[in-house]
């Protein structure tokens, strides 16, 4: 406590004490037993009120110890087990944590990691995908504030994602990896990459592209072959040598017949090859029958219109042209979708022939488009003019219904620029997404569907739809989210099916690395999502005639089930509703490929180069037992003390007022007992 602040409690107590004697002794000239009770309940009361004015305080201060963080990482993914470290893996981890030494100097942590960052909770060595910078851009966020050093515990083989070796320009802490598996450069050939369109068509011919890897000293002959079932299809003799160790194949293939045809490709192994499991891979080609031409019609170059043809053009089975209006009338019956983008006076005739033969079209409206032609041609939908222009950020509408949407974070998507003022539909319409400003919707379509005499239209309501695809990459690092949103919306667009309650979402084949997820909407009889049914698939091996039912689980706008934990086969499926008497069925196959299990030794070259850039050091599993010595000798992990200085009031004002309420009380009482008052 402040000396000023002393000062002042004791010239309080010598004002209440004066205040108090001058209101009993100087005015009743005597001191009785009770004069001197009623004094002291003023005093008590006048000095209690002046410590309250004066809120008197100290100032505590408590030392506690922090200690530093040890961070422990440990690779859970299914190449553990592949290379035969699974056991050793689990025993050291028993030994770190049963480490008395370490739990007194470290916080100690730890996680798994495969295809995501988890903590620690039992190590199954299942995981079929392996990103290590995706773990370490997760413990960035944990542990940016601390001391934390990290044991890395893995292969070092990472299957996707960004290259971990630099990723201590982010992650400022040392890092030790435990090196797993054997370090032995054994001979191996393997498959590298195969590269292959999903799609075909019939009757052509598709291409082929595989990067073949040789790892030896020797010179070696062998064969590349590819098989569809028992037939050969495609063969050719490559040779590698010490210098020469890789070879990249080109060659096409033949789409004979509709449907998913699947292949094999095989470089031929080594008498002496230890692993040959990377010598094969499993590829799928869907052959279709027919392929959806698109038309963009524009007067003027944009930046949308690259962002439109790259997001249609995703999906093979697709292709757009560029053309004016003059050329489009031409061509009209030559696409199934024309996208009118910002049109004025120029596409009348356009118009007309697409309303006369009810053909589908996708419609965008931007600051340069003719507002008073659009409300001239009496179409389903009427604008405001205020000859002004606004930016607004879209809103999922989780309600709509015609088809499935994913929410690719919409609301973090950049403004588009859209003429201000309302828009009047004389149809029935359905919104996709809602115009917002600072986050407050306007309830305007910023992009919406309708139906009209058995034709499909959309109308968004906005440009530069462009800055949405960059900014779904920097969101997601790939353009795929936004692609498959714009690919949905032209595939509804492109249909004339009639709209089904119970729709379902599915891809013809699966990697065997891959989630397999299926996605299910249902409707209830006005065509609004329903969240009160209750959807199971029966999935059915066509092999093995085994029959499994699974749950979908309802989350956000869709039901879903998750079919990972299927085997590489051929399986037919049937979604059905508990409560309604709807099903679809369907069929996908999964291809045989595990990644995880192409790899024969340990990735100890950017292991220790990681070690170094982040002054860390590698061991090997085998050989770990200077790492405690050195982790519990490192004058750089020392606990901290830290002191906290609190400012801590020296009365409770609660408990102030309650004394000031009781004296005051009962010197009220007391007098008025006595008949003073």
């Amino acid at each position: 406590m402040q000396t000023e602040t002393l000062l002042y409690i004791i010239l309080a107590g010598i004002v209440a004490l004066l205040f108090a004697l001058f209101q009993y002794y100087k005015k009743e000239k005597s001191m009785s037993k009770l004069n001197m009770l009623f004094s002291f309940l003023r005093f008590i009361s006048v000095f209690s009120v002046l410590l309250l004015l004066i809120n008197p305080r100290f100032e505590k201060i408590s030392l506690s110890v922090e200690k530093p963080n040890l961070v422990i990482a440990v690779d859970n993914s299914s190449s553990i087990k592949h290379l035969k470290q699974d056991k050793k893996t689990t025993e050291f981890i028993q030994k770190l944590s049963n480490n008395n030494d370490l739990k007194n100097k470290f916080n100690l942590e730890f996680y798994t990691f495969g295809e995501s960052l988890k903590a620690l909770d039992s190590l199954t060595f299942i995981e079929k995908q392996t990103n290590i910078y995706s773990a370490f851009s997760q413990l960035t966020q944990v542990f940016k504030q601390t001391t934390s050093p990290t044991l890395l515990i893995t292969d070092g083989n990472q299957t996707y994602g960004n290259d971990y070796q630099f990723i201590t320009s982010t992650y400022n802490q040392p890092i030790y990896p435990i090196v797993l598996g054997d370090t032995i450069t054994h001979t191996d050939l393997k498959i590298e990459q195969l590269n292959v369109n999903k799609y075909a068509y019939l009757k052509n011919k598709f291409p082929v592209e595989a990067i073949l890897v040789y790892n030896g000293s020797d010179n070696i002959n062998t064969n590349f072959v590819v098989t569809k079932g028992n037939t050969t299809v495609y063969s050719k003799a490559v040779n590698f040598t010490k210098s020469i160790n890789s070879k990249v194949i080109n060659f096409t293939l033949p789409a004979n017949s509709i449907g998913v045809s699947n292949f094999k490709a095989t470089l031929m192994p080594l008498e002496n090859e230890k692993n040959t499991i990377n010598n094969s891979k499993n590829f799928a080609v869907e052959v279709i029958n027919q392929k959806t031409k698109i038309a963009i019609v524009s007067n003027f170059a944009h930046p949308d219109l690259g962002a439109l043809k790259k997001g249609i053009e995703s999906n093979e089975q697709r292709s757009v042209f560029f053309l004016n209006p003059k050329e489009s009338i031409n061509q009209i019956n030559d696409f199934q979708l024309f996208v009118l983008y910002q049109p004025n006076d120029s596409f009348k005739s356009l118009f007309k022939i697409l309303e006369e033969q009810n053909r589908n079209k996708f419609v965008v409206i931007g600051a340069k488009t003719d507002l008073y032609f659009i409300n001239s041609l009496n179409t389903s939908y009427d604008f405001e003019i205020t000859n002004q222009t606004e930016n607004y950020q879209a809103e999922l509408n989780i309600n709509y219904s015609p088809f499935l949407i994913d929410d690719i974070n919409f609301e973090s998507f950049p403004p588009l620029e859209s003429n201000y003022g309302s828009v009047i539909f004389s149809v029935p319409f359905q919104t996709i997404l809602n115009k917002t400003i600072n986050r407050i919707s306007t309830n305007e379509p910023l992009l919406a569907t309708f139906e009209k005499n058995r034709n499909r239209e959309a109308v968004l309501f906005g440009e530069n739809i462009w800055k949405w695809r960059a900014q779904s990459f920097i969101n997601s690092k790939s353009f795929n989210e936004f692609d498959n949103f714009i690919g949905k919306l032209i595939q509804y667009l492109a249909s004339n099916k009639q709209k089904s309650r119970l729709n379902i979402d599915y891809e013809s084949f699966y990697n065997g690395s891959s989630n397999i997820v299926i996605k299910a909407e249902f409707l209830d009889k006005n065509y609004v999502f329903d969240t009160r049914e209750t959807l199971n698939i029966t999935v059915v091996d066509n092999i093995s005639k085994e029959q499994k039912t699974f749950p979908l689980i309802l989350k956000n706008n869709n039901y879903q089930v998750d079919l990972s934990s299927l085997p590489p086969s051929e399986y037919s499926f049937i979604i059905k509703a508990t409560n309604e008497n709807l099903s679809k069925s369907g069929s996908f196959q999964i291809l045989e490929y595990n990644v995880e299990q192409q790899f024969l030794s340990a990735n100890v070259t950017k292991l220790q180069k990681l070690a170094t850039n982040s002054q860390g050091d590698t061991y090997f599993i085998d050989h770990t037992d200077e790492l405690v010595n050195t982790l519990l000798n490192d004058n750089r992990y020392t606990p901290i003390q830290k002191s906290s200085k609190n400012t801590i009031p020296l009365i409770d004002w609660k408990y102030l007022l309650a004394i000031i309420a009781l004296s005051l009380g009962i010197e009220w009482f007391l007098r008025k007992y006595n008949g003073l008052i």
